[in-house]
């Protein structure tokens, strides 16, 4: 028989944080900022939806009977695909992740889990 040992973050140890209270499951970090130590890759985090600007909302329309799908998915097993979202000066950008974001508005949760990446201002456009 096989044993496995579980390191558990110290984050999930706190007893004053509920997972439960996230959108999906998950202890979000300590902050909301996308601070990446050294590295430059993308972060996952918990970000409120009202921090995220959806510039492509005006074009496009989601299909109702995925967001409720979803909704019913994330409500009963959380967020399991963080959305992507570019981070310029400061500001977040969603592009992908329509039908997600919807649902999680749609269900009242206050943030969505994301993968932030950096970008310039050229990227954005």
């Amino acid at each position: 028989m096989a044993s496995f040992l579980l390191h558990v973050p110290n984050t999930l140890r706190n007893p004053r944080v509920s997972a439960s209270s996230f959108s999906n499951g998950s202890v979000p970090s300590n902050n909301n900022q996308a601070s990446v130590s050294g590295k430059g890759g993308p972060i996952i985090i918990e970000l409120p939806l009202n921090q995220i600007r959806r510039p492509l909302m005006r074009t496009r329309s989601n299909d109702p009977q995925k967001v409720q799908e979803l909704m019913d998915s994330i409500a009963q097993i959380g967020l399991q695909v963080p959305i992507d979202v570019l981070e310029v000066d400061g500001a977040y950008y969603g592009f992908s992740g329509c039908h997600r974001f919807e649902a999680h508005q749609r269900l009242g949760l206050p943030t969505i889990r994301c993968k932030i990446c950096r970008g310039t201002k050229e990227t954005l456009r």
